[in-house]
């Protein structure tokens, strides 16, 4: 460490940081994103900068700058440290940190750069889980054509009377997943909320006759920030585990897709973990292809 930088690492008390701590925060994320490339932190992990009773929150900071921050929250840990900062140990000592905070952290390091390794390398830990963020042009290849079975109905969002079978087939289809699993009726209203949501971009596909929910294909329209362009997301697809094997999953990530590719976009993308080889073969088909990974790191038990 250089001997004219010294930093601390402290905990921000009484919840949410001050508004000029996250301002801070914020231009930090900003500068890290456009020198990597890739956002330090998930979507999730920037709005709890700012709000969630449950999360815990770690700033490293010299004199009276924020140059790094690291967020807790349901096991899993996201950290950034503003470029001018870095090389300085200020990483290695947030990720130290919050891995002692509660026993089977992980920390994520949103495309597994070169730094986040090194990192990695300096306190033993070993990646424990991998998601592929794919991508693949909006326009081309061409889409095959959406061919919904005669026994389903097709349709986009049509309000709250919706979201009970929402959150019922969520919550079903990713009982194993530590992020998008046990939703509540908060998780949906705060995506509702958010400035690109929109209903007609999320599809439903019911029984034919029934107000049973079969599957959903939520998707996202990221706006243009900077120099990088609107791009489209294939945010969530999900499938009752009661109705696999009807090619629901096929029939929703088209009409998605379609829909995407209408919103004249240059790009889609998802997230796919890194060992689900079926669906990583079905997007793969579909003209997507690997753009970066995210990792998660572990302590070695």
């Amino acid at each position: 460490m250089s001997s004219d930088f010294a930093y601390g690492v402290h905990s921000i008390d009484d919840g949410a940081p001050s508004s000029r701590v996250s301002q801070e925060i914020h231009r930090i994320l900003s500068r890290a994103t456009e020198v990597d490339g890739t956002a330090p932190l998930s979507e999730q992990a920037v709005k709890a900068v700012d709000d969630g009773d449950e999360v815990v929150r770690l700033v490293a900071t010299e004199g009276d700058r924020v140059v790094g921050y690291v967020g807790i929250a349901d096991g899993m840990a996201e950290a950034v440290v503003d470029p001018p900062s870095r090389g300085r140990g200020v990483g290695s000592e947030l990720v130290s940190r919050a891995l002692d905070v509660a026993s089977g952290t992980r920390v994520w390091a949103h495309g597994n750069l070169p730094a986040a390794q090194a990192v990695a390398a300096r306190l033993g830990l070993t990646v424990v889980r991998e998601l592929l963020q794919m991508r693949r042009a909006a326009a081309h290849p061409d889409l095959p054509d959406v061919v919904v079975p005669e026994s389903i109905t097709l349709r986009t969002y049509r309000g709250h009377q919706d979201d009970a079978e929402l959150l019922r087939v969520n919550n079903a289809a990713f009982s194993w997943h530590p992020e998008q699993g046990g939703w509540t009726d908060r998780d949906i209203a705060s995506r509702r909320d958010e400035s690109w949501f929109d209903p007609a971009g999320l599809f439903l596909a019911f029984e034919e006759g029934s107000d049973r929910l079969l599957g959903f294909h939520w998707t996202k329209v990221h706006p243009a920030e900077g120099v990088e362009p609107a791009i489209g997301e294939v945010y969530v697809v999900g499938i009752d585990p009661q109705s696999q094997g009807r090619g629901l999953g096929r029939v929703l990530t088209l009409a998605g897709l379609h829909y995407l590719r209408n919103r004249e976009l240059g790009q889609i993308m998802l997230y796919v973990e890194a060992d689900n080889t079926a669906a990583v073969h079905t997007y793969t088909k579909l003209g997507f292809e690997n753009f970066h990974v995210d990792a998660a790191y572990a302590r070695n038990v």
